[in-house]
């Protein structure tokens, strides 16, 4: 984060779409910088278990010195995401969207009068439109060509977008496909 001026003690909410490793397992260093460098307060949100599962995950990463010694240095709170709600002062609404057999959050949040959405990892159904919907920016997964399982193609992508012009799209979650080529790639949903 610092090496692209973002002050990581500065961050008041991290929401949190679903617990696939992929998703969660960068949280350790960051915890670390929390506990031991900035411990300013800061709030998770996430889906029904945040608190267990982050617990968990610091259980698994530092073993008992988690609850004797890390733990109680850690400014954090934990909150199950509401249908609506408001964290660190930022508006926001969850729409679950289709993500394999358990499911994720996404999330509308308002951030200088402009309304973010951040899809995680989703399946290009409904829920995902509604999400979207009227959203100045959308980050949103695409994970790579053709069919893949519970994930968002680039084709598909490339609809969502055209359904949303007036949304500005970042995509993230690009790992499917090729090295070679993927520039090129990339360019069909003008990233």
């Amino acid at each position: 984060m610092s090496r692209v001026g973002v002050d990581a003690g500065a961050i008041e909410a991290v929401f949190l779409t679903h617990f696939h490793g992929d998703h969660t397992l960068g949280l350790p260093p960051f915890v670390l910088h929390r506990i031991f460098v900035d411990p300013r307060p800061i709030t998770f949100v996430g889906p029904a278990g945040i608190e267990e599962r982050l617990e968990a995950l610091g259980d698994v990463s530092w073993g008992p010195d988690w609850k004797t010694v890390m733990r109680p240095r850690f400014n954090a709170t934990y909150e199950e995401a509401k249908p609506s709600g408001e964290v660190a002062g930022y508006k926001y609404e969850t729409v679950r969207l289709d993500h394999g057999t358990s499911g994720s959050n996404g999330y509308r949040i308002w951030v200088g009068g402009k309304v973010l959405a951040y899809s995680g990892d989703t399946e290009p159904t409904a829920p995902l439109d509604a999400l979207v919907d009227g959203t100045d920016i959308a980050i949103v997964e695409a994970t790579g060509p053709g069919d893949v399982f519970s994930h968002m193609s680039w084709e598909a992508a490339t609809d969502l977008k055209k359904r949303h012009p007036k949304t500005r799209f970042m995509f993230n979650h690009l790992y499917n496909g090729t090295v070679d080529g993927a520039v090129d790639d990339l360019q069909v949903i003008e990233v």
